[in-house]
């Protein structure tokens, strides 16, 4: 590193040292001024931790890179100056009065409540009114809260499904979502602009209202309505249910929201409702990866449970296991359960007359298009938004008043299936899987059988992900120079199929090949907004994304294949396994095509 650079490294360490700062904070950076290895103190200090669309996330500790109070003060002091700026120029749709509001919330996770708490008293040191929640709460709840008590913002203190060293900063709008355009990059343009010194503290500590139970409650009942069938859950209360919420913030709602539809036999897994930021008995905190639900798996064999599920720290995605054919786990992944939850929603409110004209259905660009092959069948709305539940949310307030949504979903283990939310929500979710379980049940089948039913009706077709890793400034370069090549050579065929459709969303062009020639027409987008992402679909059905990611130094492929003859009205456990090693097997042709 050249030498002008780690002085100003140093500066900026060393102005950490007044008596602005705690004495813990001192102290940590002294030691790290004062190493001979200077790595720490770098890594700390050689950047601010930037501010994005969705709020703040990193490691925690003392420093302008990482996760702490007074980072997460000048967050909160650039997001009050431009709700205020907002509220001046009559921006808000659900202000009464002169003085906006805003809920805070946070998960189990180290520091969340100090982090809280700081949210809480730099708002209120503006002027703010704030609602804070009195002790962890779930992501989806904070949203919940916003719509429900009429504020204008939120911020909910979560670094989701990270590692332990995480934490994080999410900002909300008044509608309840993750802010989006234009005021994402203008709360971004106002935290930029902010100096320690700058930042109001020791606010009128009248204008923090606590809240909890209450609250609890009425979250409760919203997630209620999303019950379809009351009947078939009466006739199955006994199905056996483990539930873990991964020592986080679904330990209490979430059992609490099953008894209220009518479950009855639930078990939770003992060692993970601990309330624990370091998450002792996970590697990583992530419902996704099979290794985290081992225990519930392990308690589900010993009680012979039906199905066991769990929730992420900020119980926002879930995560479902069930018993195949031959009685074994079984994880579902997150197109599986998505394409579940829509197929039930449509069906079963046909089924009792519940389905109207008006009403719609969501998924983001890279999940399944099965889910597309059952709306289009049954004729229902189904609209494709970008990835992020805050596109989910934009739909939702775009037709608002007009149509009626149902439900919607992404490939990463999240589903909304209603409204009263503006993010993805485990509760609702869990119980409204439980549902579909017990209706399975009631007709003689497993939650496994029933999902081997939807593909014997629509056909069956495989999901992969592949991660490519560049870190680094050489690996961002090298990223971008590979999205680059994809649009000026894009791939003629993939794995021996035709290349048929192009899709390019940061030109918002597709491209189709008819008659011997490409055709181009515009595609339409909420907001006209686009985003760096192309797909790919081919004359034998495959559909190819390619997308970085905006939050880790990687370039991200989602492939989706079909395999087994779609003509085939029986699909078996047998059919289930020969279709996924046969999809699998084409995974290496698909690459090479892509040149990864």
């Amino acid at each position: 590193m050249e030498a002008k650079e780690m002085e100003r490294i140093v500066r900026v360490a060393e102005s950490w040292m007044t008596p602005a700062y705690d004495e813990e904070t001192r102290a940590a950076v002294r030691r790290m001024l004062d190493a001979e290895d200077k790595t720490e103190l770098v890594d700390s200090f050689y950047r601010t931790l930037e501010f994005g669309t969705g709020g703040l996330r990193g490691i925690m500790g003392p420093g302008t890179n990482r996760m702490n109070q007074y980072i997460v003060a000048q967050a909160t002091q650039g997001f009050a100056t431009y709700l205020l700026k907002v509220q001046k120029q009559g921006g808000f749709s659900t202000l009464k009065g002169d003085r906006i509001s805003v809920v805070v919330g946070h998960d189990c996770r180290n520091n969340g409540r100090l982090f809280a708490e700081t949210v809480a008293d730099v708002f209120a040191a503006n002027g703010i009114r704030v609602y804070l929640f009195e002790s962890l709460r779930p992501t989806p709840e904070v949203s919940f809260a916003i719509r429900h008590l009429g504020c204008q913002g939120g911020v909910n203190v979560t670094a989701s499904h990270n590692p332990k060293e995480y934490n994080g900063y999410k900002a909300y709008w008044e509608d309840g979502s993750q802010v989006l355009q234009p005021h994402d990059q203008g709360i971004i343009d106002e935290v930029n602009k902010v100096r320690m010194e700058d930042v109001k503290r020791n606010g009128d500590k009248s204008l923090i209202e606590i809240i909890g139970g209450e609250m609890d409650y009425d979250y409760m009942m919203a997630v209620k309505s999303v019950m379809i069938d009351q009947d078939v859950i009466l006739r199955q209360k006994d199905l056996n249910i483990v539930y873990t919420p991964m020592h986080g913030a679904g330990r209490h709602i979430v059992p609490m929201c099953l008894r209220s539809w009518g479950f009855q036999n639930i078990h939770v897994v003992p060692e993970q409702m601990v309330i624990d930021g370091n998450f002792p008995t996970v590697v990583s905190p992530n419902p996704e990866n099979a290794e985290a639900m081992t225990m519930g798996m392990n308690l589900g064999t010993k009680l012979g449970a039906d199905l066991v599920i769990a929730s992420d720290p900020d119980a926002d995605r879930i995560a479902i296991v069930c018993r195949n054919d031959k009685g074994e786990w079984v994880i579902i992944n997150g197109n599986q359960t998505c394409m579940m939850y829509c197929y039930y929603i449509i069906n079963n409110m046909k089924q009792l007359g519940k389905m109207r004209d008006d009403m719609y259905l969501v998924k983001t660009i890279v999940t399944s298009e099965l889910i597309r092959r059952i709306a289009d069948r049954q004729g229902v709305t189904l609209t494709d938004e970008y990835t992020g539940f805050k596109w989910i949310a934009n739909r939702i307030r775009m037709w608002e008043g007009e149509r009626k949504y149902i439900g919607g979903g992404e490939e990463s283990f999240g589903f909304l299936p209603y409204d009263a939310v503006r993010d993805k929500c485990s509760p609702s979710s869990i119980c409204l899987i439980c549902e579909i379980a017990a209706y399975a049940k009631d007709h003689g089948m497993t939650l496994y059988d029933y999902l081997l039913h939807i593909y014997a009706e629509y056909g069956f077709q495989r999901e992969a992900t592949v991660n490519i890793v560049r870190p680094g400034k050489t690996g961002a370069d090298e990223i971008r120079q590979m999205m680059a090549d994809y649009r000026q050579n894009p791939p003629q065929e993939i794995a021996g199929e035709k290349v048929v459709c192009i899709k390019d969303y940061q030109s918002l062009i597709r491209r189709d090949w008819k008659d011997g020639r490409w055709e181009e027409s515009r595609m339409e987008m909420a907001l006209d907004a686009t985003s760096n992402v192309l797909q790919y679909f081919t004359d034998g059905g495959l559909k190819v994304s390619v997308r970085p990611s905006g939050t880790e130094p990687k370039i991200k492929y989602y492939f989706e294949i079909p395999a087994g003859d779609p003509s085939c009205r029986t699909f078996t456990g047998a059919d289930y396994e020969r279709c996924t090693a046969e999809a699998e097997a084409r995974v290496p042709a698909i690459k090479a095509s892509l040149g990864i």
